[in-house]
């Protein structure tokens, strides 16, 4: 394979005119998804006309793609050109589309962690550059993504569907059940009662799926009061006496908040429905035009999202090494 950087970047060759729709082409491959043998490329006229060149320039382009090692191809007469080989990390590199930041909750339980690994897997399978920022709070994570901090950001469903109207980002798929957490249930300092007057219920304000939670269940009790605590304190808050119960994320019991706190399932105030897309893992980007888009379109069509809960759940069984 011939080298496409030079000393200063890119291959010569690739800043020309037939340069720079071999990048635009390589682009339009990883979008369309035929960056695999087999594929059959689209016609130079559509290409042409779609990239507003002449089709002179599109099959330079196409050569420049081969002399880089990006692809390689077979012509079969009427039947069109397909691709016999590819190299997705290269038609990546080429394509201008650059790295996909994502940004992910902090990696504090083990399902976490496998998310964080599978979404990693997945991108290298697809020769794509993959960085992750760790956010707390959905919030900090869909204003990262809208200021072009990052271009995919993964919240609970719920939080996904609550936040999504409110920025220009939207959906690009929900994982399913028990992808973001296990299930979440009441948690209680020891002898406390649900039905005791007064409870003082811990709320982490950064989490929109814990606030809408704890309030659901809580907030038509009588004498209630809220207690503002960031994740790392509501264990200090329940062992002080400063809290008394709260709703939580069962993976973290009782790692995170210690094996004496009472542990109760959530009754009829969550429905089904609800349950399930405060469990499911969904990923967001940036809508229409905005920065970032080409990369969203490109990990629609390029990425396997489907091994992403395959290598999650190795993590969870202990089959494989969290490594992102």
């Amino acid at each position: 394979m011939n080298g496409i950087l030079g000393p200063g970047g890119l291959d010569e060759r690739f800043l020309t005119r037939n340069g720079h729709a071999a990048r635009q082409l390589a682009a339009l491959l990883i979008r369309q998804g035929a960056d695999g043998a087999g594929a059959r490329l689209p016609r130079v006229r559509d290409v042409a006309e779609l990239l507003g060149v002449g089709n002179g320039t599109v099959q330079s382009a196409l050569r420049l793609l081969e002399e880089a090692g990006a692809i390689k191809t077979v012509a079969r007469g009427h039947l069109g050109t397909f691709l016999t080989g590819s190299d997705r990390a290269v038609l990546w590199r080429l394509s201008g589309l650059g790295t996909v930041r994502a940004a992910l909750p902090l990696p504090y339980s083990r399902r976490f962690e496998g998310l964080a690994t599978g979404l990693r897997a997945a991108f290298e399978e697809a020769g794509a550059p993959f960085a992750i920022t760790f956010l707390r709070g959905a919030a900090a994570r869909v204003t990262a993504l809208a200021e072009g901090r990052a271009e995919l950001a993964v919240l609970s469903r719920s939080a996904a569907d609550r936040l999504t109207g409110r920025q220009s980002v939207e959906l690009i798929t929900d994982l399913g059940p028990g992808t973001y957490v296990g299930a979440h249930g009441l948690v209680l300092r020891p002898g406390v009662t649900l039905d005791a007057p007064g409870l003082r219920i811990a709320v982490d304000d950064a989490s929109e799926d814990q606030r809408m939670l704890a309030e659901r269940v809580f907030a038509h009790r009588p004498g209630v009061a809220w207690v503002p605590c960031s994740a790392s304190q509501v264990r200090e808050a329940l062992a002080q006496g400063r809290a008394d119960a709260t709703v939580w994320n069962l993976d973290e019991v009782p790692g995170q908040l210690g094996a004496e706190v009472q542990v109760l399932p959530l009754g009829d105030e969550l429905t089904h429905d609800l349950a399930v897309r405060h469990t499911s893992a969904a990923l967001i980007g940036r809508t229409g035009e905005a920065a970032g888009a080409g990369a969203l379109s490109a990990v629609r069509d390029a990425v396997d999202l489907s091994a992403v809960t395959a290598v999650q759940d190795e993590v969870l069984r202990g089959e494989r090494v969290p490594a992102y």
